[in-house]
């Protein structure tokens, strides 16, 4: 993954982390963190790579973005940025399941996050992996993430929901490009990103979205990176 760039791969409380670094870095070492999926439709990612940005990763994947990932998340970049001198703001990308961790640290650390692009992005729990709503869920998915956020059977509503949390970011005014098929069924675009869209947009807050019509869940991103790209370096 990533090989013709050089890259730190490492070990940081248990879970595999990495920092891929672009061959001529721009000033100040900005840095992309992909919360998940890396290397998966990741046009953009290799865009701002060439552009000079830093992208890193740490994988600590089915844990949904409750809690105890955000306590990870956090230690994390606290790490990468003493380490590698990079930049004091990441800008999270939040793919599928990665929009859980991406919204959820963002609403603990707001002044951490510079921006975020969120790609058919996962914002409530129930509607996946829950599947309490037009989608199909994933009931394996369901039993892990409720057990840690320990939510109760019978239970429609608790403020740990990535979901609940948009008012922090947009009280913050974190900027958000948001990127996702209307044809979704897998993550149904109703019951997640149009919802952040909705509310950016009723208190002005900075956002903006690319919708793909007729596209379902996959494929991810666009297949040309500049448009996004562009905006993560307004």
């Amino acid at each position: 993954m990533y090989d013709e760039f050089r890259k730190s791969e490492f070990w940081l409380s248990g879970h595999e982390g990495a920092v891929i670094f672009p061959e001529a870095p721009k000033k100040g070492n900005p840095y992309i963190w992909r919360a998940e999926f890396p290397g998966a439709f990741d046009s953009v990612d290799r865009e701002l790579l060439r552009r000079g940005w830093h992208l890193v990763y740490y994988r600590i994947s089915d844990l949904f973005g409750c809690d105890e990932a955000v306590s990870k998340m956090h230690a994390f970049q606290r790490y990468i940025e003493k380490k590698f001198s990079l930049s004091d703001k990441a800008v999270i990308f939040g793919f599928s399941r990665g929009g859980l961790y991406a919204v959820s640290y963002t609403a603990a650390f707001p002044e951490k996050v510079a921006k975020l692009y969120l790609d058919a992005p996962v914002l409530d729990v129930f509607s996946w992996p829950g599947g309490f709503g037009r989608g199909d869920g994933s009931p394996e998915d369901w039993k892990i993430c409720k057990s840690l956020y320990g939510i109760k059977d019978g239970v429609k509503n608790f403020p740990q929901n990535p979901i609940n949390k948009l008012p922090i970011l947009i009280n913050h005014r974190i900027p958000v490009i948001l990127v996702a098929g209307d044809a979704d069924s897998v993550v149904p675009l109703n019951e997640n990103g149009k919802i952040l869209y909705a509310d950016y947009m009723l208190y002005g807050a900075p956002v903006k979205f690319i919708i793909k019509p007729g596209i379902g869940h996959h494929p991810h991103s666009l297949e040309e990176p500049g448009e996004i790209a562009d905006w993560i370096e307004l």
